[in-house]
């Protein structure tokens, strides 16, 4: 269990502050994309398990993460990209709600792949 008041937690939290104050936004979807891939094989373990209560907030992190990068797209003049990154992410929500009813880990595999082919394509725009 990560204690609060380890000096080591506080170092990353205060290099991870550091990075998203200097982020542009193509870093903050990169960081995004990054967290989320990480959050989900977390999830998936904590499933594996039987760690009900960690899946749960793991779960809701997860979610998190998938509404903050849809609340970043711009439907009105982002085109067929931002529409369809838009159908993605609520297809991750959908599948997330899913595999955590059904406490199933293989269920987050579809997710996966998607936010890796995402991370692919965003890195590609660099």
């Amino acid at each position: 269990m990560l204690n609060e008041y380890d000096p080591f937690n506080a170092y990353k939290q205060t290099a991870l502050d550091a990075q998203v104050a200097a982020a542009t936004t193509h870093d903050m979807v990169r960081m995004l994309l990054d967290g989320l891939l990480e959050e989900l094989e977390r999830t998936a373990g904590h499933m594996e398990y039987q760690r009900y209560e960690a899946k749960g907030m793991s779960i809701h992190k997860c979610l998190n993460i998938v509404h903050g990068l849809d609340s970043m797209l711009d439907l009105e003049n982002g085109g067929e990209v931002a529409v369809s990154l838009h159908r993605l992410y609520d297809f991750c929500s959908r599948q997330l709600v899913s595999a955590s009813v059904e406490n199933s880990a293989e269920a987050l595999v579809p997710i996966t792949q998607v936010i890796t082919n995402v991370r692919e394509g965003w890195a590609n725009l660099n």
